[in-house]
Formats: structure tokens, C-alpha cells, sequence
């Protein structure tokens, strides 16, 4: 059996055709704009279809050849859908931090515990959607009162390519509308403290389960074949969580310009310091703390700091620093570039400790050294909820030796690591399987 597999992240898309959990041929790739306007963080809807369009032809034929379709996804991802299916809004990534405001008076309405207890995690800005519904309630009340279906990228996907309105339990869970801890549906006095109307919301299915069938315009549009089962879909950490095979205690570190440690488990204890979401299939949770801004600190660095350098050269300095027995500097570094995606108020980066002595080493140094520390802090309190933590952890993403040297620099020595390559692509294969 043969799987078109679309896994879309932060900035591109990916497609492989799968038989079980392996690759056939070579993946596609077609990156995508992002455009970032103060706070605001959102992808134009028509240019993530045309992405996509690009994306299956790079693959060619055999896209419209296959079985089923399954589909990963950054979350949340957030838009607002008319009657027709057509886009009312952009798309919001986990990147936008415009409903700050918005989200500490839903918190302080509503309550902290009693947020944690049924949704399974506090109003973050952009991080849980809820706050950019509330956003437009107020803002753009009219547009949102038009919308006829609210919800995140693989609902807007199924909308334009089967004519379904879905989600899956881990996207729902990041909408904060869903009442995670139990599973339990859509929480009517969510949706009223967001300002959303309960038939907005779409059908929540399981990640495996058939959300529709590819249309014959979505087939024309893109080169698929109509009638095509599409699966649901899930968050993409989660469909690289279902490779490894997802038991309680396993942990997966995505490593990459975000850094996301995930642990799985059978009873949520959701934690202000924690994202906690349904994995997507099954009663399995994930507890999730994440590093917004990782491999991108270094991409940050090498940019502002070491321009005349080459990445070789550069990557080759880091090794050398991080390894070295510098440690009289007093310079150290805030690692928030991005925000932090477990704060209400929105962190921002910062150094300390700066003299007409210092040097750009000296920073680099201090950069590395905070995200080893922030790397390591976390498995504090995993610990603290979880008990003892399974040493083996499996890695995922992007990041080269440095990185993935920096982050697990300060990790205790019983931890061991085990890299998987596209995983979040090769995890979809788990759902036909």
C-alpha cells in the first residue's frame, strides 16, 4: 500500500511517497513565505497552496497513484474559513504574538488551574489558538461572525482538497477549545470565553482515520486522483512520535531552529511550564517543552556577529568554544529570540555582562552556553511530574553535530541518543500501518 506523505512546517513543505514507513525515491521539498509584521506571524493561504501545487510536482506521477494521503502539520496554524471554503484570515503560526493582551484577560477570566485542568494548558499568545480567535472576536468581530469554519492548517487542507471539516485530537489540543485531559470534545465554555460558536468548530477525528476523499477540482488542481482517501493528519512531532513507537516514557527531542523535547505518556499532568496535547491516535498524551529559538540563535549569530565567516569556519569556531575552558567571561544570554512559547508575557532575548572588553567569542560563548542550560533544565521538570526519565532518546530534525553538541552538553552522561532521519515524513506510514 503506497502513502502520499505532506508533512508542513515552519517554512516548507515536504512530500514523499511511503510503502510502510520507507521512503520511495527522493522527498520534495518547496519552501514558503512567512511574513512577520511587529508581534504578527502569518503565511498567505493561496501562497501555501501553490507551495503545495509545486511540491507533488516535484514528485510527478506517482502522486496521483496512491492509496491514501496523510497529512503533518506545524501547530497551531490558525485560520478562518467562509462557506465557500474560502480563506476570511492568513494563516496564524505558533509564531504570533499579537493576542498577548488578549490572552491575560482570558486567563485571569477564566483561571489558571481551571484553564490547565480542562484544556490542558494555559492561553499562550499564538501558542494556543484560542487567543488569536479571541483576537479577531475583538478586532474584526464581523469576520469572524462570517466564518463558518474555524480551525487549524490540516482543516483548512481537508477543506480545499476533500470538502471535509476535520482536525485530529493533538491540533484540537492546541486550539484550547478541546478538553484535552479527557479527550472529551469541545469544551462549550471555551469556545464562549474565545468567542467562537461551537458549530464553527470542526469534526475531531483520530489522526488514522479517513477525514474525506480528494474532489475532482482538488485533483485536477494538484495532480492527484480523485476519490483519494485523506487522512486526518496530525502534529508533525507527533507523527514522528508514532515512528519510534509511541509507549509511555519514550522521549523524542525534534532538534532543529526550534528545539522541541516531547515525552509520551498515559496520564497527563498538565504544568504552566508545559504544553500538554492529545498525541493524535489512541488515549496517549504528549508533554512538550520547547526552545523557540535553537538552531536559529546560531543562525542569528552567524549573521550578526560572524558575517566574514563561512558556515564551515563558523560551526568550526563553535566546536572549539564549547569545548574550551573559557569561563572567566561574567557575559551570559537570555535565550529567547523567538518568545517563549510557555510564558503569557513574551520573553525577549537579551546579554548581560558587556564591556568595551568583550569580544563576539565572548557572546557566541555565552549564546551556546544558554541554550545548553535551557536544554538541560527541562528534563528537571519532566522529571519532577514523570519520575525517572527512559535514558534512551531519539532524535529528530535538522541539526548538525554543533548544535546537537550544545543542547545535550549538560544533559547527565546516562542519557544515550539515537537519531531517526525524517521521521515526521516516515511516522505518517504509521497511520496506514
Amino acid at each position: 500500500m503506497s502513502l502520499l506523505a505532506i508533512d508542513f512546517g515552519s517554512s516548507s513543505i515536504k512530500a514523499a511517497i511511503l510503502r510502510g514507513t520507507n521512503i520511495v525515491g527522493r522527498p520534495a521539498h518547496m519552501a514558503f513565505h512567512t511574513r512577520y509584521e511587529g508581534p504578527r506571524a502569518e503565511v498567505d493561504p493561496d501562497v501555501l497552496l501553490t507551495a503545495l501545487k509545486q511540491a507533488l510536482h516535484q514528485l510527478g506521477k506517482p502522486v496521483g497513484r496512491v492509496d491514501a494521503i496523510a497529512l503533518s502539520t506545524m501547530s497551531p496554524a490558525w485560520i478562518a474559513l467562509d462557506r465557500r471554503g474560502r480563506a476570511l484570515t492568513p494563516i496564524v503560526t505558533h509564531q504570533d504574538r499579537r493576542s498577548v493582551e488578549i490572552a491575560r484577560e482570558m486567563e485571569n477570566r477564566f483561571g489558571k488551574r481551571r484553564l490547565l485542568q480542562l484544556s490542558g494548558n494555559r492561553p499562550i499568545p499564538g501558542g494556543i489558538s484560542s487567543t488569536t480567535c479571541a483576537w479577531f472576536a475583538h478586532h474584526h468581530p464581523a469576520q469572524l461572525r462570517k466564518a463558518s469554519l474555524i480551525g487549524h492548517l490540516n482543516t483548512f487542507l481537508h477543506r480545499q482538497l476533500a470538502d471535509s471539516r476535520v482536525i485530529d485530537p493533538a491540533n484540537a489540543s492546541f486550539t484550547g477549545l478541546y478538553q484535552t485531559i479527557r479527550l472529551g470534545g469541545w469544551s462549550d465554555e471555551l469556545c464562549e470565553l474565545a468567542g467562537v460558536r461551537r458549530e464553527q468548530l470542526p469534526d475531531i477525528l483520530d489522526a488514522n482515520q479517513v477525514g474525506g476523499t480528494i474532489t475532482p477540482a482538488a485533483a485536477q488542481a494538484f495532480g492527484l486522483k480523485a476519490g483519494t482517501p485523506m487522512l486526518v493528519g496530525l502534529v508533525d512531532t507527533s507523527a514522528a512520535m508514532l515512528l519510534i513507537d509511541p509507549k509511555p516514557g519514550k522521549m523524542l527531542n525534534g532538534c532543529g531552529s526550534t528545539d522541541v523535547l516531547a515525552l509520551c505518556t498515559d496520564h497527563p499532568r498538565p504544568h504552566e511550564q508545559l504544553l500538554t496535547r492529545a498525541l493524535g491516535v489512541g488515549r496517549l498524551w504528549m508533554a512538550v517543552r520547547t526552545i523557540a529559538a535553537a538552531g536559529s540563535s546560531l543562525t542569528w549569530a552567524k549573521s550578526q556577529l560572524y558575517p566574514d565567516f563561512s558556515d564551515r569556519k563558523f560551526f568550526a569556531l563553535l566546536s572549539r568554544l564549547i569545548h574550551s575552558k573559557a569561563g572567566d567571561s561574567q557575559v551570559t544570554f537570555d535565550p529567547y529570540l523567538a518568545g517563549d512559547r510557555n510564558s503569557l508575557e513574551q520573553r525577549q532575548a537579551s546579554f548581560t555582562g558587556l564591556t568595551l572588553a568583550t569580544t563576539r567569542d565572548q557572546m557566541l560563548l555565552a549564546i551556546a552556553r544558554s541554550l545548553a542550560k535551557a536544554s538541560a533544565d527541562r528534563l528537571l521538570l519532566f522529571e519532577k511530574l514523570y519520575g525517572k526519565l527512559n535514558p534512551h532518546v531519539t532524535l529528530t530534525g535538522g541539526a548538525d553535530k554543533a548544535l546537537h553538541n550544545i543542547l545535550h552538553k549538560n544533559w547527565p552522561k546516562r542519557f544515550q541518543f539515537h537519531r531517526v532521519s525524517e521521521a515526521t515524513l516516515r511516522g505518517l506510514g504509521k497511520l496506514i500501518s
